[in-house]
This record gives C-alpha cells, structure tokens and sequence, in this order.
C-alpha cells in the first residue's frame, strides 16, 4: 500500500472533514469574522516521536489553499514535551474548522510512532523486525501503517490482498495445512510470499514440509519458539520466523534473543495511546 498522498489523500481527508463539519461548523460561522486571519502553532506536549504533519498540513490546506506553513519537526524525530513541531497562519474559520481532524490524526499517529520506536529499540542489536498488523482502525490503515515506519517499524501485509496468510480457521476448513498450502500456490502469482500460522510443533513441521517461505508462531513462550527456530533453521529452505501473540514490551527482547526474524504486534494500532499535540492560535492582524 503506498502511503496516501496526492489525490487519494485528498479523497480520504475530504471523506474524513464531511463526517466532522456536515452542513458547517456553526459555532465558529457564528462566533469568528469571516475576514479574521489567524497564526498559530502545533506543540507536543508530551515527548513523541513525530508522525503525520504532512497530513495536518494538508487537512489544513483542503479549507485553506493559502495556508503558509513552517515545519519544525521531521517525521521519525524524537520530541520532548513543549516542542513546536509547526507553525502555521491562514484564514481563522478554516485553521478552526480544520483543527480538530488534523489534531486528530497527528495525534494518534505520533502515538503509534511513539509505541513502535519502543518496540524498535527494545529488540536493537537483534536482527529481529518489529511489524504492525492489520489491527488497525476501519479507514485509517493508511495513516497507521504510514506511523509504524516513522517509528521505525516494518509494515506487514497490506491487506488480504497481497499475500497467502493461512492461519488456523483456514487450514481446519481447507483439509489441513498441506492442502491449503497447496490450493494457494496453485493460484497465487509468482512471486507472492505463502506464510502458514502455526500454534503446535506438528503444524510447523507440516508448513516446513510445505516449503512456505514464512511461518507464524502464534501465542507461544520465547522457550518455544526457541527450540521451534532450532527446527527450522535445520530444514532445507529456512523459512522467515515471525511471532506474534500478546507480546508486550517487557517481553519483546526475548522473542529476538529466541530466533524470532520478525515480531508482529497488534497493539501498535489497536490499543494506541494519542499523543498530546495542540494547536495554539491568536489573531493574526
């Protein structure tokens, strides 16, 4: 998925602002001059990593086309509390209207980069990848996926599009891993990565006889996917190990340390804490 940009970030921000100002914004029509110029900043107030102010900037832009804008900040940098990441002037209805979109999406996409930095540095000195998943919020996996890899992260599949991922239910209701394995190749293009879920030794050694390119250890001990790694490290075509299940942070490292090549984690979008970001305007006159 290539990170929104042109266009479809247009589309996406305008689908996003409808659902927010509907048939106007009444209380700043009302209250704020329709000639009032305003200039302000964008300020963490937490310390973050920085994600999404070209986002901002462009929820900003989509009511303001002459908006000026000054960035502070790059996407990846770590911030301290009270740093401007952006200043900004333009017409105050549209900074109004457009605020709280904007905070919105820098928000939680400073806080995922946040999250996944933690994930990143915690496994550094491994060659273990952090990846997200598709855990993400309904519209929004765009703007997540785009936050993991300011954090540092790697992003996984796509979607259900653009790789085989056979995982439990598949394999119960496909005659087995085998034949799901072999169904998927069978139809998959060239090229498209096969990864298989396993949850119990017998289902690794039936992906490894499958020859996948990637397997899951699902929801097991850093022990396990030790002596699981040990197993498939001896097997012909090595496959890419990833682990996934409920790792937490303070236990992240000993799934590198245990032969983990990835670890994906869920809670990088699905449990994300926002940054704390404002915007803090004054008349511009």
């Amino acid at each position: 998925m290539t990170p929104l940009s042109g266009e479809p970030l247009d589309r996406k921000l305008q689908e996003l602002l409808s659902e927010d100002v509907g048939s106007g914004d009444v209380t700043t029509a009302w209250t704020v001059a329709q000639e009032k110029s305003a200039r302000g900043r964008l300020i963490a107030r937490s310390a973050c990593v920085v994600s999404g102010l070209p986002v901002a900037r462009r929820t900003f832009e989509m009511l303001d086309p002459d908006l000026a804008w000054e960035e502070d900040a790059f996407a990846g940098a770590s911030v301290a509390p009270e740093t401007t990441l952006a200043m900004l002037s333009g017409r105050a209805r549209s900074l109004l209207t457009a605020e709280r979109l904007a905070l919105n999406l820098l928000q939680r996409m400073c806080g995922i980069a946040t999250a996944t930095r933690r994930y990143v540095e915690a496994v550094a000195g491994t060659r273990c990848r952090i990846l997200d998943t598709r855990k993400t919020a309904p519209g929004l996996r765009a703007f997540d996926r785009m936050a993991v890899a300011d954090g540092g992260g790697c992003n996984h599949r796509d979607g259900l599009f653009d790789m085989v991922l056979v995982k439990d239910n598949h394999f119960r209701l496909g005659g087995g891993i085998a034949a799901a394995v072999a169904a998927a190749r069978r139809q998959s293009p060239p090229g498209m990565p096969i990864e298989v879920e396993v949850e119990s030794e017998e289902d690794l050694r039936q992906a490894l006889q499958a020859r996948v390119e990637r397997i899951l250890i699902d929801n097991q001990t850093p022990e396990t996917v030790a002596r699981w790694s040990r197993i498939a490290r001896r097997s012909e075509n090595p496959p890419l190990l990833e682990a996934s299940g409920a790792i937490t942070l303070d236990r992240v490292r000993a799934y590198a340390l245990a032969g983990a090549d990835a670890v994906s984690v869920g809670a990088l979008t699905h449990s994300v804490m926002a940054a704390d970001v404002a915007l803090e305007l004054e008349p511009d006159d």
